[in-house]
């Protein structure tokens, strides 16, 4: 049984869009693209390569795959993230298993049972960067094992949010926290129990 994992950078008032530079992600006239990049340092990056720095594949939206296929064989020709498994939700064709991007697997049609039946295999941890839209759909189906977070110092007050409408209720386990020196918070959340409510 796999765990599907969100791994995301997200503004203090959850805006999850174009983290890492203004060409991620414009949609909707988005202006404020890159909005993390002035708190990397030392931690971030250690944080980073620990979280990335086991076995696992890839679970991504199209317009995440294509941002990481022109980057990740540039950035660290070397890292697992080039060799590793990825599997695409598009309905267009990609470059499966080309010299760019190696193991690449298209995930179309009935997308939620096709995720299902993947989760319910032996195998890595998936891991899901980026990919709104995707996210949407796992967070809709509750389908998210985990949530790996970086809470970032700064409000935008627009763009797209991780938790939107749709967002199935859950109840959730802090099972990491820690803070950065520049202010991210980072922390880790399993997916646990029944969602309640109570009255005082």
């Amino acid at each position: 049984m796999r765990k599907i994992i969100v791994l995301s950078f997200i503004t203090l008032d959850g805006v999850m869009q174009s983290p890492g530079g203004p060409e991620e992600d414009k949609e909707n006239s988005f202006k404020y693209g890159g909005w993390s990049v002035p708190y990397w340092d030392d931690e971030m990056e250690a944080e980073m390569g620990e979280e990335m720095g086991h076995q696992f594949d890839l679970l991504l939206g199209r317009k995440t795959y294509d941002v990481f296929m022109e980057s990740w064989p540039i950035i660290d020709p070397q890292s697992t993230i080039n060799s590793t498994t990825k599997y695409v939700v598009t309905q267009n064709t990609i470059p499966e298993n080309s010299e760019i991007w190696k193991n690449s697997v298209k995930i179309n049609g009935d997308i939620v049972t096709k995720i299902k039946e993947l989760k319910k295999e032996d195998g890595h941890e998936l891991q899901v960067h980026g990919s709104y839209s995707l996210v949407q759909l796992l967070l809709k189906e509750d389908l998210v094992d985990e949530l790996w977070l970086k809470i970032y110092p700064v409000l935008i007050g627009t763009g797209k949010r991780l938790f939107s409408n749709g967002t199935m209720p859950a109840s959730l386990k802090l099972i990491q926290s820690k803070a950065t020196s520049k202010g991210v918070i980072i922390a880790k959340y399993r997916r646990e129990g029944n969602f309640e409510t109570g009255t005082f």
